[in-house]
């Protein structure tokens, strides 16, 4: 079985997607981060063309009607995708790339390249532990809380359609095994 191209991280909002993805960056400094596109407004310290395409809902649209996304999805009232270009780039250039990426992006993802791509789902330890995470993030209202955690039910009854299920529970433990499926995968 040759090397996987594609790697996504999936995991509820509050899951630790962003830290495990930050990290790999690190220690792998040959892989290249997937940078989605969007049309929420970016927070204090996010970098457009580094932490998302940041679009108009116009332009995210007409992305949409000429087929230039591998996926996308309309989230709490925003769009967010996978540009075709640029997984398409790295792939050519023989790169891998990582995503961090909801559940059903890597889904389709996988559709789209099976043979390159490899999915890990972070996982809970518990509901109670994944409400906390959120709440100490400060940057969702009651509202979008309680959408997020119906929306949390859902993503982790997907995460049986994964090439990997790691609970992050201890950071440490977490970045260890990770870190293992990319070497046995990926290097």
């Amino acid at each position: 079985m040759g090397k996987k191209r594609l790697v996504a991280i999936s995991a509820p909002s509050g899951g630790g997607k962003s830290v495990v993805t930050r990290h790999i960056l690190n220690k792998f400094p040959n892989v290249i981060f997937s940078v989605s596109a969007t049309t929420r407004q970016s927070r204090p310290n996010e970098i457009d063309g580094k932490d998302y395409f940041f679009l108009t809902k116009e332009k995210f649209e007409e992305l949409i009607k000429q087929n230039e996304l591998i996926e996308w999805e309309e989230l709490f009232g925003n769009y967010y995708g996978t540009l075709k270009s640029e997984v398409q780039k790295a792939i050519d250039n023989n790169r891998t790339m990582l995503f961090d990426i909801d559940v059903k992006g890597a889904l389709s993802l996988k559709k789209h390249y099976p043979d390159d791509t490899i999915l890990i789902f972070l996982a809970p330890p518990s509901k109670e532990v994944l409400i906390e995470r959120l709440k100490k993030r400060g940057t969702e209202s009651e509202e979008q809380l309680k959408n997020r955690l119906a929306r949390a039910e859902m993503e982790i009854s997907m995460s049986k359609d994964f090439d990997y299920i790691v609970v992050n529970d201890i950071l440490d433990e977490t970045l260890q095994k990770v870190e293992q499926i990319f070497i046995e995968n990926c290097q």
